[in-house]
């Protein structure tokens, strides 16, 4: 387990995953708030370059602040540029998923100059696209499936119970929205999340500025947008929008992969990402 310390003085725990050539990945986990262990190594990126996984505020062994704004995602990347520098970094590539994106894209659109590049897998877009998700085509290729129609109607209640216990729960009954398939090793890999209720809820407790969008036209290093084509989460078409947001970005759509494509098609998805950061 290795340590920095933030601006605040709080220590935060990271991971360090393999030994790969160059400079590390630091690797934001999503959830929100879910325990970065769900990642494993990324379909084995870990032997290309190695993984800096931080425990986000509130997360495994890092604290969560006494004033939850500063764990929200916007304020986060704060901490995201203290572990760049504790690092040795000029430049940081970052990997996010899903909510982990949300930090990613706030990083790089406080400090741009400190990108070197951003894979952001299967990112929620709700706050960035107008619009909405825009997933009723990929939803409606689903109705049908008893396991699924059950998630989704989960998923439209939320949970039953506020607190740690009730979020975890929550999202165990409603992870067949979240996979192309649920089948036996689906249902495994879900089984692997566990949620922090108050980080969850410190995370979304700031509101981004209402430029975002634009400043995101600041960010010159590269950027690989990863959308799983079953993803009924965030869809294909929003993400597509997002990656045209940033001036070097681009898009990648795996088929037969929900929300989670390294486990889902790890094939497809380590060949994307490692012919992305080869040309890093």
């Amino acid at each position: 387990m290795n340590t920095y310390r933030t601006h605040d003085d709080a220590d935060l725990h990271y991971d360090r995953l393999g030994a790969g050539d160059g400079e590390p990945i630091v690797v934001l986990a999503g959830g929100a708030a879910a325990h970065p262990s769900y990642l494993d190594d990324l379909a084995g990126l870990s032997g290309v370059r190695s993984l800096v996984v931080p425990q986000l505020r509130g997360v495994g062994d890092s604290p969560l602040p006494a004033d939850p704004e500063v764990a929200s995602f916007w304020r986060q990347a704060e901490d995201v540029d203290r572990l760049r520098r504790h690092l040795g970094l000029d430049r940081v590539v970052l990997l996010g998923h899903s909510a982990g994106t949300r930090l990613a894209i706030s990083y790089a659109a406080q400090f741009p100059a400190y990108v070197g590049g951003l894979v952001l897998v299967t990112p929620p877009t709700g706050y960035l696209i107008p619009g909405g998700p825009g997933v009723d085509q990929v939803t409606e290729a689903r109705r049908g499936d008893p396991d699924f129609d059950a998630a989704y109607a989960a998923w439209q209640t939320g949970p039953e119970q506020h607190d740690e216990e009730g979020l975890t729960a929550w999202y165990a009954r409603v992870a067949p929205v979240s996979y192309a398939k649920w089948g036996p090793a689906e249902q495994e890999h879900a089984r692997k999340f566990h949620y922090r209720y108050a980080a969850n809820r410190a995370y979304f407790s700031v509101e981004p500025p209402e430029d975002l969008a634009g400043r995101l036209r600041a960010v010159e290093a590269p950027v690989l947008v990863v959308a799983g084509a079953q993803d009924t989460g965030v869809g294909v078409g929003p993400v597509t929008e997002l990656a045209r947001l940033f001036p070097a970005g681009e898009i990648a759509v795996i088929d037969g992969s929900g929300h989670f494509p390294w486990f889902e098609q790890p094939a497809a998805f380590r060949s994307i990402v490692d012919t992305f950061l080869a040309r890093r």
